[in-house]
């Protein structure tokens, strides 16, 4: 078997060539920011203004100074490759330094490669040192550039789709070293082309490999996509090529150049190729490979033939045998990713009747670009980029103005949502030396409820469209040279007390009088003495009937006042502030009307009974008493009410109202009619029917989204840390809320878990990690989720019955091991899903549950990927086709079916 080892770091020796032919181009006359053939390239650091054409390839190069206003230039040692290879630019100053490409360049919906290039050179003299910086694609992660050889060529690419009229090409400076950049490239592609990048998916190349070539590098004109297509030799391989052209099919959805596909490996004294590769160190890697295939030997009239079969990771890749098309280029892809794995690996292996070996032509790897970041809504953006161009502004205010949160423009304040983008609530433009009129672009932050201008040298009159901004709740232009009228919605608003208008310090600025066209003030009547008498005797009467209520309510609410613990029960007598809660307080005796006496149980737990309720309004709510044994204890029952009253989301309980007398403690929370999931796996639902597969994925994904709002949503996040499936709650229409905070503890940030010498949960959810460190964190959550996902794909409980009771994760891995999927979904549901959405789902269930929290995914990532698993599942129920995720495609065309299952082409 020849077995071939990917390493995702090459030998700078592998790079010579294209970096010869890099250095070969001239400076030329100024040139278009795009060329003829649709490409952009930028030669970081070179004068600005400045162009050249390449020569060898015909690209034009243009210089990167109307992408980006920070950084400075640099020049490479003299001593490096070339003499003409000798710019970059670099980041000494900033966190996050982006450049931003826009249209006509860029178009929104567009797919293009989108490639950086580094080469240190030793431009610092500071060669030896540590180097290592982050690279962003716009609000999300890209990769990490790390130098370690100062004349290697770095290269980063990655296949995308625009969602907007511009992106922005982000270098983060992580601590170590000055972020530096040599060149970008974009390269527009058919939308057609590499069919797994999408508006919500951006692949990160791995590598690209030309088999066969025993040295050298091709891309373009070879490549007309210009991607870098590199040699790979390997001593278990045996070479092959042809002189003749390999044509490309049909709607081909690659587009490998023939000179690529001329050439390939087969392997020496074996029947079987095998490509193995490892993922990144503390990546959370989906990876996407690639495999260019075609018959170069003319095998017609001979007595020869080639089939083989392709596995992944053991696992038939393709229901059906490979036969290679002569002079055709093919391809064997997915459209998702292969489940994680500590190790891969491809195999071609020959039929036990074929005469030759396996052929791969050439191979592609991608992984996928994380993508937890959400930018800024475009309108916010939009305004944001024509204020800074209006004033020019010089501060850092690069990529997207509000996420990710950690590189915030300065002066901006944003609000976070998980269902929106991003948007700006306060714009603080004090003291920035802005001049000129104020522009109408500031009406466009329809969010913007802190609008701070003061302190300019701003001339004109105050735009009447600031009316508009519904949320506006202060207005500072104090300190500048306006003039006019100031509109007279605003002046209303202020006077409503909508809004704080600050005007002082515009001496050419009036708000009342003739001669700014306001209307004046009317004349004062005279008021008669009886009416006077009345006004005085009025607000007397008034203030005195107040006080009498006031006393009334104190008196009869007296005893919930206080600190001290009453001697009868050991319940806590709260004081005003130790339970500040905003929703309804309800009496013992109205918890009694609305549960009939208490009549009816819908469960209990360690903190008491739950009661069923009616309120007045024929509103069904469920009542949680806190018994004087409960084994939770009043700490926990008050941490619940706390945590209720300050979380609001869709998919966590409603809190209505709370009791807090001396006697009775109670929370009163919307019903949830159909019990908990819990209830319903283990077929103790009123209903006998099982859920089915897209029910259940709709309440892991509406479970996800409330636990994604606490880790994310609040303020301060919450780690629940009782997440199981007794705890989510279904209503009427299966709609899953997450339930009992008793246990929840804020935290600050993902660095800033809590130790505890007390672990608490429930076995079989709890993180063994945290069960080891008393470290919490929200991938303490992470873990328990996992195995309630697991818990609806199997059906079975976390803790599997039987002779060792192994846990749910084992019980799965171990039939996993055996290749076959069907062994680990629930039976019950009779073979009813899509088997290539169940395959994510475990996937998704098996990176939750990671024994180390660094390898979980966060909710964000969990919420994402489940909602493509429903795209998968609702494709599958629509078009009623239940083919295998292992099984060949035939046809050319693309068709809905097929895009969610390994290709050939």
């Amino acid at each position: 078997m020849a077995i071939a080892y990917i390493k995702k770091k090459m030998d700078s020796r592998f790079w010579w060539p294209i970096l010869f032919a890099l250095t070969m181009a001239s400076p030329g006359a100024l040139s278009q920011s795009t060329d003829a053939l649709g490409f952009l390239s930028i030669d970081c650091g070179i004068e600005p203004g400045s162009s050249y054409v390449d020569p060898l390839t015909n690209i034009s190069y243009v210089s990167d100074a109307s992408f980006i206003d920070t950084g400075v230039n640099r020049n490479i040692s003299g001593d490096s490759l070339s003499p003409k290879l000798r710019t970059l630019r670099a980041f000494p100053n900033g966190t996050r330094n982006c450049y931003t490409i826009r249209s006509p360049v860029v178009a929104r919906g567009s797919k293009y490669l989108l490639r950086a290039l580094f080469l240190y050179g030793n431009y610092d003299g500071l060669d030896g040192q540590p180097l290592a910086f982050d690279l962003h694609f716009g609000v999300n992660y890209w990769d990490s550039v790390s130098v370690t050889d100062s004349t290697f060529f770095y290269v980063k690419e990655t296949i995308m789709v625009a969602t907007a009229r511009y992106f922005s090409v982000c270098l983060v400076n992580t601590g170590t070293g000055t972020p530096f950049i040599s060149r970008i490239d974009l390269r527009p592609l058919k939308d057609s082309l590499y069919p797994t990048a999408n508006k919500r998916r951006s692949l990160v190349l791995f590598n690209r490999w030309n088999l066969g070539m025993e040295s050298g590098y091709i891309w373009y004109p070879a490549d007309p996509l210009d991607r870098f297509w590199g040699s790979w030799s390997f001593p278990g391989w045996n070479y092959v090529s042809t002189n003749s052209t390999v044509r490309n099919l049909p709607q081909d959805l690659f587009e490998v150049p023939s000179v690529v596909m001329q050439t390939a490996v087969t392997p020496i004294n074996s029947s079987s190729i095998l490509i193995t590769w490892d993922p990144l160190p503390g990546a959370v890697n989906q990876f996407f490979p690639i495999l260019h295939i075609s018959e170069i030997l003319d095998l017609a009239g001979t007595n020869q033939s080639r089939q083989f079969n392709i596995y992944m990771n053991g696992i038939h890749w393709l229901g059906d045998i490979m036969t290679p098309k002569y002079l055709y280029s093919d391809a064997v892809y997915s459209l998702l990713p292969f489940p994680s794995s500590p190790t891969y690996n491809i195999s071609l292996e020959a039929l036990s009747n074929s005469t030759l070996p396996p052929i791969l032509n050439a191979f592609e790897l991608y992984v996928t670009m994380s993508n937890t970041s959400v930018p800024s809504d475009a309108g916010d953006v939009d305004a944001m980029t024509v204020i800074k161009e209006w004033y020019r502004i010089q501060r850092n205010w690069m990529g997207d103005p509000c996420s990710p949160s950690a590189f915030v423009w300065d002066g901006l304040n944003c609000t976070y949502s998980l269902s929106n983008s991003p948007r700006v609530t306060a714009l603080n433009l004090s003291s920035s030396g802005l001049t000129g009129e104020i522009t109408k672009s500031v009406a466009s932050f329809s969010a913007l409820q802190y609008l701070d201008l003061s302190y300019n040298n701003l001339t004109g009159q105050i735009p009447n469209e600031l009316a508009n901004l519904s949320s506006l709740k202060l207005l500072d232009l104090t300190g500048n040279q306006l003039n006019g009228s100031v509109p007279s919605n605003l002046l209303e608003m202020a006077q409503n007390g909508l809004l704080t208008l600050r005007l002082d310090g515009n001496p050419h600025l009036c708000n009342n009088g003739t001669s700014c066209n306001v209307m004046p003030a009317p004349k004062k009547k005279k008021i008669s003495t009886p009416v006077i008498v009345i006004l005085c005797i009025v607000p007397v009467l008034i203030l005195l009937a107040v006080t009498i209520i006031v006393w009334k309510v104190s008196k009869t609410q007296g005893l919930r006042k206080g600190s001290s613990v009453d001697p009868h029960n050991g319940f806590p007598k709260q004081t005003n502030n130790v339970l500040q809660l905003e929703n309804h307080q309800f009496t013992y005796m109205e918890l009694q009307n609305i549960t009939n006496n208490f009549q009816k149980i819908l469960g209990k737990g360690g903190f008491g009974f739950v009661f069923h309720g009616h309120l007045e309004d024929g509103i069904q709510v469920a009542v949680k008493m806190l018994s004087q044994s409960s084994s939770q204890g009043t700490k926990e029952f008050l941490a619940e009410a706390q945590h209720l009253t300050r979380v609001h989301h869709r998919n966590l309980v409603s809190f209505i109202g709370y009791c807090n007398e001396v006697n009775h403690l109670a929370l009163v929370y919307e019903f949830m009619s159909q019990g908990t999931l819990q209830d319903h796996l283990r077929g103790r639902a009123n209903n006998a029917r099982a859920l089915t597969w897209r029910q259940r994925l709709h309440i892991a994904i509406d479970a996800a989204q409330g636990l994604e709002y606490l880790h994310k949503g609040c303020k301060p996040p919450l780690v629940h840390r009782d997440v199981k499936s007794g705890n989510i709650l279904l209503s009427e229409t299966l709609e899953a809320k997450i339930a009992d905070f008793g246990l929840s503890k804020a935290f600050l940030s993902e660095t800033n878990s809590h130790i505890s010498t007390l672990v608490v949960g429930t076995p079989g959810y709890l993180d063994p990690e945290y069960c080891n460190t008393f470290q919490l964190s929200e991938k303490s959550d992470v873990y328990s989720y996992g195995v309630v996902l697991l818990e609806l794909i199997t059906g079975l409980p976390p803790i599997v019955p039987g002779i060792e009771n192994v846990h749910l994760t084992q019980w799965v891995l171990q039939r996993l091991d055996k290749g076959n999927i069907e062994d680990v979904v629930d039976p019950r549901l009779e073979g009813e899903y899509d088997i290539n959405c169940v395959w994510k789902c475990v996937d998704i269930a098996l990176k939750c549950t990671a024994q180390r929290s660094q390898q979980r995914s966060n909710m964000t990532e969990v919420a994402m990927q489940l909602k493509e698993s429903l795209e998968l599942e609702n494709s599958h129920y629509n078009s009623g086709n239940n083919q295998n995720l292992y099984s060949k495609i035939s046809n050319v065309s693309l068709n809905s079916a097929e895009i969610f299952e390994p290709k050939v082409r």
